[in-house]
């Protein structure tokens, strides 16, 4: 099921820091986004639940250890998908 992306202003920065940081990063995370718009739960994502602080989030692999941290909302009565962050494992955790 496709779904519309909403990056938040934290997420932005976020992948704007990570791909300046690791340019090679950029296009494992454009590959993922698509993955994730056209089907959250594409197994190349890894997409699964998140606990504790981060309860209600979800989490999707872009690469070996690079995580996109988002939610699942409703926009203009359609079904969407909130970006949170980005960032390594260690970061976004």
């Amino acid at each position: 099921m496709k779904r519309v992306l909403l990056r938040s202003s934290a997420f932005l920065r976020a992948a704007k820091k990570h791909c300046k940081s690791d340019p090679d990063s950029a296009e494992n995370l454009r590959s993922a986004l698509q993955l994730l718009e056209a089907d959250a739960f594409h197994p190349r994502l890894k997409t699964h639940k998140l606990s504790g602080q981060l309860k209600g989030s979800w989490a999707a692999s872009a690469g070996y250890d690079l995580r996109i941290v988002f939610r699942f909302i409703t926009h203009e009565g359609a079904e969407a998908i909130l970006l949170e962050t980005v960032g390594t494992h260690d970061e976004v955790y």
